[in-house]
């Protein structure tokens, strides 16, 4: 008994079961319902989208998306690159991680733009595909 407390505690206090894994979907591919081809298929995910790895097997990868839904996806779909997904109407990107800095661009609702990093102070660095960056509030994204 006192082996399996100790060995739960391990894998709770270990960095692969507190962390967030996200990736992101390189272009439009199917979410499926199962790891196989002949599962069903449930629909397309858009290309950008960001998605939190739950499970990860040789060729497939178990994910969750925004409104905490589980799916299947083929690994070979899936970019090391991370998107968040802005997830208000309307969000300002500001020119540093300040409330009254300059807004470079105004980013709308599912937009995905990529991750550059967090700041630690509520704020995430993002780029435009345009290649315009700047600082987003982080309770305004998703995928980070």
């Amino acid at each position: 008994m006192k082996r399996w407390a100790t060995l739960l505690l391990l894998l709770a206090a270990s960095p692969a079961a507190t962390a967030f894994d996200f990736v992101s979907v390189a272009e439009p591919a199917i979410l499926y319902d199962a790891n196989s081809l002949k599962a069903k298929k449930l629909f397309v995910a858009t290309r950008y989208l960001p998605l939190e790895q739950v499970v990860v097997l040789d060729n497939w990868v178990k994910v969750r998306d925004n409104a905490g839904k589980l799916y299947w996806i083929e690994k070979r779909q899936l970019s090391s690159k991370r998107y968040v997904m802005v997830t208000v109407a309307s969000a300002n990107v500001l020119r540093s991680p300040e409330e009254d800095a300059e807004v470079v661009f105004r980013a709308t609702q599912k937009l995905g733009l990529e991750w550059l990093g967090n700041t630690g102070n509520g704020w995430v660095k993002v780029r435009h595909e345009d290649g315009t960056a700047g600082h987003i509030k982080s309770d305004e994204v998703w995928g980070d």
